[in-house]
């Protein structure tokens, strides 16, 4: 990918978004750590541990679109408190995670970048097949 074809009309809001997502996603990464230790077994700890490691996958492309973007490095923060239990934890990730699959799909339809739009698409995709896991959790 050159530089170039990533910085093509890519606008302030969508950078916004870019920074905002690139938070999600880190708080992601600490809340499902602590809930892939408070399990119930050892399929579901796996299960959550791959969300996490998508969850940092994300991370990583946003991290590299921005600086590709703005040349400049963002500076990630938790943006939610993580539940303490894991009841409490499966209820906020299956709502993080469709609220998630709306605000990329909204950043993807906000931008003629194909680089920045075919990236939120795949996490789109990515954080709906979380949310199923989620509720499948939450019922099981």
């Amino acid at each position: 990918m050159n530089q170039n074809s990533i910085q093509t009309s890519t606008n302030s809001e969508v950078l916004s978004d870019i920074l905002k997502a690139i938070d999600g996603e880190f708080t992601a990464i600490s809340c499902y750590e602590l809930l892939a230790d408070q399990a119930p077994n050892a399929d579901i700890k796996q299960r959550i541990l791959e969300i996490r490691n998508d969850e940092i996958r994300h991370y990583e492309t946003f991290w590299y679109l921005y600086i590709s973007l703005t040349g400049k490095e963002p500076s990630p923060k938790i943006n939610r408190q993580c539940p303490a239990d894991y009841r409490s934890g499966i209820l906020a990730a299956f709502i993080d995670e469709q609220e998630t699959v709306d605000f990329y799909h909204d950043i993807a339809r906000n931008t003629n970048n194909q680089v920045v739009r075919d990236a939120f698409t795949r996490a789109s995709a990515d954080e709906q097949n979380h949310a199923v896991w989620f509720l499948y959790f939450m019922n099981n």
